[in-house]
């Protein structure tokens, strides 16, 4: 981290450079060399914090919304599933949306399709862990909870600058862009703002009891008639999927058809649990 630059602006209009809010992957990527970043703003003070009704100020962390008892199930449970309490009470669900993938070949800053390269190693390599779903040219998986859920509950972006659907604010790499996000330069996420549904839930399969990244999370949300689904850990991004047929359409690698079979249970109980 030597010569980085840290500010503490006054207002949105002064904030340049990297956001840290809770700093539980920004500090990490940072540190590791993966995230270049000449000046970091603690923007901490600038953030909302709170609900209002469904709508959820960005610096709120995921214990505040493991607690309380007006938010959507499946966002709650997403929350209290998602890392360790520690973590939990320091990470904020702006921050959370965004956190970089685990792949340990990103992770360990191969030359890999992510960082520029010209393939993806874990197509090729070691791979237990990775996508099912929109894999081909990078087979990482995405590893927030709380962004399933949200997928799946209709969430609203609204940023510094611009309000969209949650489901724009990720991509699949491409040849052309390899970013995931589609946030511009310097942008901020201020609110998340999801529909109320009828019913809600999140399952999630991990290699621990507690505390670990999704092998497989499903959210499901029920409006009416309508049930939406959304999965973590299976896609390079929050992966929606309009139907449990569409599970058929995965195109798993060796080593993660089992993640298939996973999503195939979950998502049916996931289905029972709101009454679909």
């Amino acid at each position: 981290m030597r010569g980085l630059s840290l500010r503490r602006p006054a207002s949105l209009d002064d904030f340049e450079g990297r956001a840290l809010a809770g700093g539980t992957d920004l500090v990490t990527l940072i540190r590791d060399g993966l995230v270049e970043a000449g000046t970091v703003s603690d923007v901490r003070a600038l953030l909302p914090r709170g609900l209002d009704g469904t709508r959820i100020g960005a610096g709120t962390t995921l214990a505040d919304l493991e607690r309380s008892d007006e938010v959507a199930e499946a966002l709650r449970e997403a929350c209290r599933l998602a890392a360790s309490p520690q973590l939990r009470n320091m990470g904020t669900i702006g921050g959370n949306l965004l956190q970089a993938t685990r792949c340990w070949y990103w992770r360990l800053d191969y030359p890999c399709f992510l960082h520029g390269g010209d393939r993806c190693h874990a197509r090729e390599g070691e791979h237990r862990e990775h996508a099912i779903f929109g894999n081909e040219l990078c087979a990482s998986a995405h590893p927030s909870d709380p962004a399933a859920a949200l997928l799946a509950l209709g969430a609203t972006i609204e940023t510094d600058r611009r309000s969209f659907p949650l489901g724009e604010l990720y991509r699949l790499p491409t040849e052309d862009d390899r970013n995931v996000t589609a946030l511009e330069s310097s942008e901020l996420i201020l609110h998340v703002e999801y529909e109320r549904p009828e019913a809600s839930t999140y399952l999630k399969a991990m290699d621990r009891a507690r505390f670990s990244f999704p092998l497989v999370g499903v959210a499901a949300a029920r409006y009416g008639g309508e049930v939406r689904l959304a999965l973590s850990g299976v896609a390079p991004i929050p992966w929606a999927l309009g139907s449990a047929t569409e599970l058929d359409e995965a195109t798993p690698l060796p080593g993660t058809a089992y993640k298939l079979e996973l999503a195939r249970v979950l998502v049916r109980r996931a289905l029972e649990r709101v009454g679909a």
